[in-house]
């Protein structure tokens, strides 16, 4: 194709592109009377003469390609996004902005996924999510004092300057001298070791018994607390696990099914193939969970994969085995 045509077309495209917004290589083709081989083909010249950008979402298998100026009508693609990722683009753009630790771990993966929307920010070593239509700026002005200010809370203990006044004169009445002398006896006691303690060491035992349930209940709550902490951090660390074993593998996460502390179903994609992804939180798989997973992943339609943090019972990779050239089993009558 001679330079000039070549030249020609990147303008139409380009012409095309500032008067549809954000486009499909399909759309591209269709008005521009080229195949979709060819305007793919020129539009990835124009993208690598930082000309245009493209998307990192996809609709189908092909990206949205773009003018700089029209990023902000990239809002309208993402209805295109799956569930978990539309919920984590409605938050963060009805935020702006989001610290990444204070999110559920769904939302955090979901977070580094929509990139086109989410950008990270790198504040003091902790990651701060921009919609991407929030300027910096804005960010500096809103959250930037108070995440300081909560460093400082949490490194340094707060200090109060309070003022001292002068204290006005405090007018002493003399006591009575019956009340005096009845003083004077007790104390007199109390010294000589003739005072009853037995009255006294009761009333503590009894402030210590009415206590004790107040302490207990406080120190139930604590355990509580600290029980829910643990479990939410060995959950966040098991859905991790599961999501670097994913990416290790060269494969996408499409959808979160289900998500609990011993089980994790992904919807994924493996060599362009639709999977489920089934991966369990026990040191040992059974067949009752080879089971269930089979069973969820012909409610969806799709083969399955199965992984899983501890071994398989050995009974049942047997089976597996035996299973694998099995033409067929029939009773007789």
């Amino acid at each position: 194709m001679p330079a000039r045509n070549a030249l020609e077309i990147k303008e139409r495209i380009l012409s095309l592109l500032r008067r549809r917004g954000p486009s499909l290589p399909v759309h591209i083709a269709k008005e521009t009377g080229l195949s979709i081989l060819f305007a793919g083909a020129f539009l990835s010249e124009l993208v690598a003469d930082k000309q245009i950008k493209f998307t990192d979402m996809k609709v189908g298998s092909s990206p949205i390609y773009f003018l700089k100026e029209h990023a902000y009508m990239l809002e309208k693609f993402s209805q295109h996004l799956n569930s978990r990722e539309k919920e984590a683009f409605l938050l963060l753009r009805d935020k702006k902005f989001l610290r990444d630790e204070e999110q559920s771990p769904v939302i955090r993966v979901a977070l580094r996924e929509i990139k086109d929307f989410a950008i990270p920010l790198n504040i003091s070593g902790k990651i701060i999510w921009r919609y991407y239509l929030a300027s910096e700026s804005e960010f500096s002005q809103q959250m930037a004092q108070q995440i300081i200010r909560i460093e400082k809370t949490e490194e340094s203990p707060k200090i109060e300057i309070v003022k001292i006044e002068d204290k006005p004169v405090e007018i002493i009445k003399e006591e009575p001298a019956e009340i005096k002398i009845q003083k004077q006896k007790k104390e007199q006691q109390e010294e000589l070791g003739i005072f009853d303690s037995s009255v006294s060491s009761k009333k503590e035992k009894i402030k210590e018994v009415k206590e004790k349930p107040e302490r207990r209940q406080k120190s139930g709550q604590k355990a509580k607390k600290k029980e829910k902490k643990k479990t939410a951090k060995k959950d966040e660390n098991f859905f991790n696990k599961v999501k670097d074993w994913v990416i290790k593998n060269s494969m996408e996460i499409l959808d979160i099914e289900s998500f609990n502390k011993n089980e994790l179903f992904l919807k994924i994609k493996n060599n362009q193939e639709e999977l489920l992804l089934v991966a369990y939180n026990k040191k040992r798989f059974t067949d009752v969970d080879l089971i269930k997973a089979g069973k969820r992943a012909r409610e969806k339609g799709l083969k399955y994969l199965v992984i899983s943090l501890g071994d398989a019972q050995r009974k049942m990779i047997d089976l597996i085995d035996a299973a694998k050239n099995l033409s067929d089993m029939k009773k007789i009558d």
